[in-house]
C-alpha cells in the first residue's frame, strides 16, 4: 500500500435491533456490538449503525460502508 492510500479498516458488528437504548459495545479492536431502536425494516436499522458507528469514531456517515450482511445481524463494515 503507498502512503497516499488511506488505511481502511474493517469492523465485524453484531445488531440488535428494537432495542430500549442504543448502546456501542466494544468486543476487542475490530469487533463490536451495536444495539440500535429501529426495526429492521427498509434499511432503518442499517442508517441507525451507520450513525452510530460515525458517531463512536468520531467520522462522517460517508466514510461507514457495510459490505456484507446489509440483510443480517452480523455485518462487515469498512471505515474509508
Amino acid at each position: 500500500m503507498s502512503s497516499t492510500t488511506p488505511a481502511k479498516q474493517l469492523l465485524t458488528v453484531y445488531v440488535k435491533t428494537r432495542s430500549k437504548n442504543r448502546s456501542i459495545k466494544w468486543i476487542d479492536n475490530n469487533t463490536l456490538k451495536i444495539s440500535v431502536i429501529a426495526p429492521p425494516e427498509k434499511g432503518r436499522a442499517n442508517k441507525e449503525v451507520v450513525e452510530a458507528l460515525a458517531k463512536e469514531l468520531k467520522t462522517n456517515k460517508s466514510s461507514i460502508e457495510i459490505v456484507r450482511g446489509k440483510t443480517t445481524t452480523i455485518k462487515q463494515v469498512v471505515i474509508h
